[in-house]
């Protein structure tokens, strides 16, 4: 560690930094030993690590350190040298004099005199208990600790197993600064793309010029040379030169702020990104005391596990990684004391003595994952069903009609437990609800699959980090709302002759089973309109028990958000958990789906849901004609999307093929207008997916594009576009009059 960054750091915080890492080195050798006892590796890292803490505790004058830290060393020579060898009952003590090597150092600096003092007889009695292991003697009891050791979370630093590159240099950096720099990039990523509409209207600010020159045009045309003055044809020819200099300086400006744009954005982005990435900690850095906890719990219950990690290098928020702590522990207890079966009863199913619990952290579908699973004896469903019915949480007609899943979500219930005894692992009345309501503290589910006999798994799924936020944006009441898609079941649009009517409530039909339509103007008290449409954009979200479909009146794509928290001063907003800007700056706020449910409960509960309002269609209303026009390129873009809209067209922008895939997919179109050559994926794959799909195939697609050679043209059709137009012949009646072909006009 470099001198520069602990200038202001004590001694003796310096040791504890030092013995953060070297106990916990220490831990991982001596489980490795236990399991062989000829692991001379392991057995020369613990010597050394044994050996740094003597040096390090003589440094800082921690008398008592420096005596444990020898006594330790001494055994681990003995042991290398074949003098001695190190059983389980060896590799107690050793643990245990670790512990207190742990205790020892983070003890406060205005305390450290009583381990010289009246906390004497427990540094005594370890160095006995060791000086036993050089003398041969078996021990008969492990060492006393009248204190657990802490439970420190160790910061990652080069060790002697893991060199550091002497180029690197490590600085000391609060988590408040960290904070404000990522905040800061995210500032500055919103405020990047506030170009993009600055360029917007330069652009219509082009289309006026282009109006003036027309209107100077006509001018010219209607009057006679003959009945003015020369001198006023002049200053008209003039004035259209200039106005066409003024067309062509615009045009190149408007290029360069394009190009300027995508520059800008992308270097936001790599800051966010590397600012995003000091927040990350490998997992391994909030799980090193899990061996040793899955070690002594399994001895205490008699049984015999092994605990595999996978992912140990997967990144995590480091505010996420803290809060894993306390459920992925009691995730870990329960699966030793309910699931890994006795030695006995292993052997009598005909499995390995020994039990095989698995942690592991991945990142997936921009998501981090984290299960926790057990060969055990998986959860019986009959035991679990007459628990249900015991409590009466349901009778036994509703409990003989749930699902396995539905069945399972009944364990994360506050206070229910199937443990009958009480212990001091679990049954206790502290339930899997600890665990759901910590997960979802951060935004988060847990899901829990299990087979009789094979073990069971619980799958945690995260946010990446808890700055951002993957959303989904819906329209509501005309202004944009942000859905967190972890907490979402699904989106869908929905016909409405789909709607079914039951009790004098609106239903539809979702996986087999009924859900009640709510309209998110009524929850959220926002002004009136109707979702336009034969068919209704639809968020389907809740539990097992409590499923709402609510009817949005369009959606905006999904999106990530920087998290804005909200004033302290405002206090909780209903059925709002914070805030974000949106590309443009615009402020969207990011809904509280667990509140927002409790609101749709209060309605229900009362009687007040108000229907979905009908199709505007069948009340003589006519629906404009939508179309997504996608293209990379910010100026085409915005030519075709206002050419579109000039002519009563609802036009949506897609800035690339995933992006427009994405659209088409979420949301109704009549026709889609693409290029060819685009980032992530080009025009031709976004058509042949769109016909691929049997609820898109019958949308018509266009392709626009620079290329004009006749085997491009070709390659458009054939992948199954409708109609062919080339950039370079494209003008405004061009166009329409292909779209109007395609569709028919726009209302």
């Amino acid at each position: 560690m470099s001198t520069e960054g602990n200038a202001d750091v004590s001694l003796l915080e310096l040791f504890r930094q030092e013995a953060e890492t070297q106990t916990q080195a220490l831990i991982a050798g001596l489980l490795a030993l236990e399991r062989d006892h000829s692991a001379s590796r392991e057995l020369e890292a613990c010597m050394r690590a044994a050996h740094s803490l003597k040096g390090a505790a003589s440094i800082v004058g921690l008398a008592a350190g420096v005596r444990v830290a020898h006594s330790m060393e001494d055994c681990l020579v003995a042991a290398l040298k074949g003098r001695t060898t190190l059983r389980q009952a060896q590799i107690d003590l050793l643990l245990d004099a670790t512990d207190l090597l742990s205790r020892i150092a983070t003890t406060p600096e205005a305390d450290i005199d009583i381990w010289s003092d009246h906390k004497k007889p427990d540094v005594d009695g370890c160095v006995e208990g060791l000086a036993g292991i050089l003398q041969g003697e078996a021990p008969a009891v492990a060492v006393p600790q009248s204190e657990p050791a802490p439970q420190t979370t160790p910061r990652r630093r080069a060790t002697d197993d893991e060199p550091a590159d002497v180029g690197d240099r490590v600085l000391r950096v609060t988590a408040e600064n960290l904070n404000r720099l990522l905040g800061l990039a995210g500032e500055s990523l919103v405020e990047s793309r506030w170009v993009q509409p600055f360029a917007q209207s330069l652009l219509r600010l082009r289309r006026l010029q282009r109006s003036s020159s027309l209107a100077l045009d006509t001018v010219r045309d209607l009057v006679s040379p003959r009945a003015v003055d020369e001198r006023l044809l002049t200053a008209v020819a003039d004035a259209q030169r200039l106005i066409l200099e003024c067309e062509e300086l615009l045009a190149e400006r408007l290029h360069d702020l394009d190009m300027f744009d995508r520059r800008s954005i992308n270097l936001s982005n790599r800051l966010y990104d590397e600012a995003l990435t000091c927040r990350m900690r490998p997992f391994a850095d909030g799980i090193q005391g899990v061996p040793r906890m899955v070690r002594d719990v399994a001895r205490s219950l008699g049984k015999k596990v092994r605990v595999e990690i996978l992912g140990e290098t997967t990144q995590v928020d480091r505010e996420i990684l803290a809060r894993l702590d306390a459920p992925l522990g009691h995730l870990l207890r329960n699966a030793l004391d309910h699931g890994i079966e006795s030695p006995e009863e292993r052997h009598a199913a005909r499995k390995p003595s020994e039990g095989v619990l698995r942690l592991e952290a991945r990142h997936s579908g921009g998501a981090l994952h984290v299960s926790v699973s057990d060969d055990g004896r998986g959860i019986d469903l009959d035991k679990l069903r007459a628990a249900v019915v015991q409590r009466k949480l349901i009778d036994a007609n509703g409990a003989a009609s749930l699902s396995e899943a539905e069945l399972l979500e009944f364990l994360f219930l506050p206070g229910f437990s199937m443990k009958g005894a009480v212990t001091e692992i679990s049954g206790r009345g502290v339930g899997l609800d600890v665990v759901q309501e910590m997960i979802k503290q951060v935004r988060g589910t847990v899901r829990v699959f299990s087979q009789a006999g094979l073990g069971t798994r619980f799958e945690l799924q995260l946010p990446v980090a808890l700055s951002v936020v993957r959303t989904l944006l819906a329209e509501i009441g005309g202004e944009p709302y942000a859905f967190p898609l972890a907490h979402l079941i699904r989106a869908l649009n929905v016909p409405r002759d789909r709607i079914e009517l039951l009790e004098g409530r609106q239903h539809i039909d979702f996986d087999g089973r009924r859900i009640g339509l709510v309209d998110a103007r009524q929850v959220f008290e926002t002004a009136e309109g109707s979702p336009g449409g034969a068919e209704l954009s639809v968020i389907v979200l809740g539990d097992a028990s409590h499923t709402y479909g609510l009817v949005v009146e369009r959606f905006l794509g999904k999106r990530e958000l920087v998290v804005q928290s909200l004033e302290s001063q405002l206090g909780k907003i209903r059925d709002i958990s914070a805030a974000a800007l949106m590309p443009d700056g615009s402020p969207v706020l990011i809904v509280d789906t667990e509140d927002l449910i409790r609101s749709i409960d209060k309605l229900v509960g009362v009687g007040r849901l108000n229907r979905v309002a009908p199709d505007p269609a069948a009340s003589g209303v006519r629906r404009r004609k939508r179309v997504l026009v996608v293209d990379d390129s910010l100026t085409v873009r915005e030519v075709e999307r206002k050419l579109l809209g000039n002519r009563g067209y609802d036009v949506e922008v897609a800035v690339d093929g995933m992006d427009g895939w994405n659209a088409v997919r979420s949301g109704h179109f009549d026709l889609v207008v693409t290029d060819i050559d685009m980032p992530r994926m080009d025009g031709i794959e976004l058509v042949s997916l769109i016909n691929k799909d049997p609820h898109l195939k019958a949308i018509p697609v266009m392709v626009v594009s620079y290329k004009d050679r006749e085997e491009d043209r070709r390659r458009g059709l054939e992948a199954g576009a409708a109609h062919y137009l080339t950039k370079g012949s494209f003008h405004d009646e061009t166009l329409i009059k292909a779209v109007v072909d395609l569709i028919g006009e726009a209302a």
